[in-house]
């Protein structure tokens, strides 16, 4: 009898990194899990909480973020369609920062036991798993040299380019043309800006022809222009060591 493909985005995620056989991938798709409608700004995770389950995006995006002492919010990752937000809680069992939603989202919440009998008992499985956290991990120090080390200018540029690459690998964009995903407050508490300077600088990107904009669409003229103005090199991502889809 054929399993369910409620779960299929999470086979196309994991087989992206180690390639999987029948029963690597039918032992995905039977894995215990529970649905959820998310509205716009509900919390998946609680700094503080104790989760209990890992949570798999269906549709919409979710963000990771940190608030400090007096409430300023910092956003580490935007999570899309197949990304497992909250893989490391099948370790670490209590949270440190919050994963919130940006939209309307519909997601799979599986048991962290469930996680790990899989990720010990299948090691195709463990291996793609750990490939996710570590491409995380790289995507979390590119942001961190972005706000750190960055102009205004390159920090959005640099963040345009990764959407495009980002939303364009999982069928929701393409590399030069996309819907962004962020509002301007969003990208503000992303790249360590004032929502008016990001403004400013969405303005002054379209000025230069390098972003064209209508609304929250993005179109980018020339890739190979935008990418060098913004310092952007796409290894971080590791785009070259995914593997091509099954057939």
């Amino acid at each position: 009898m054929p399993f369910p493909d409620t779960l299929m985005p999470m086979v196309t995620k994991l087989q992206m990194w180690t390639r999987l056989d029948d029963a690597d991938r039918d032992a995905v798709l039977a894995l215990p899990h529970r649905l959820r409608a998310l509205r716009a700004h509900e919390f998946i995770v609680r700094d503080g909480d104790e989760p209990r389950h890992s949570c798999l995006i269906l549709s919409g995006y979710a963000i990771r973020h940190k608030l400090t002492g007096s409430g300023g919010r910092q956003i580490m990752s935007i999570h899309m369609k197949g990304d497992i937000v909250d893989l490391q809680n099948s370790l670490l069992r209590s949270a440190d920062h919050n994963v919130q939603t940006l939209n309307d989202v519909e997601a799979a919440f599986i048991p962290i036991a469930a996680i790990e009998e899989i990720a010990v008992g299948r090691p195709n499985l463990g291996k793609a798993m750990w490939n996710e956290t570590l491409v995380d991990g790289a995507i979390f120090r590119e942001w961190t040299l972005n706000i750190g080390r960055r102009d205004a200018r390159t920090r959005m540029g640099h963040m345009l380019c990764e959407f495009a690459l980002r939303l364009e690998t999982v069928g929701l964009g393409e590399q030069c043309q996309y819907e962004l995903p962020m509002t301007q407050e969003q990208l503000a508490d992303a790249l360590g800006l004032t929502s008016v300077h990001v403004n400013r600088t969405l303005k002054a990107l379209a000025a230069e022809g390098l972003i064209e904009r209508t609304n929250r669409s993005v179109r980018i003229p020339d890739w190979k222009k935008l990418a060098e103005i913004a310092d952007f090199d796409s290894r971080y991502l590791h785009l070259d060591q995914r593997l091509p889809a099954a057939t």
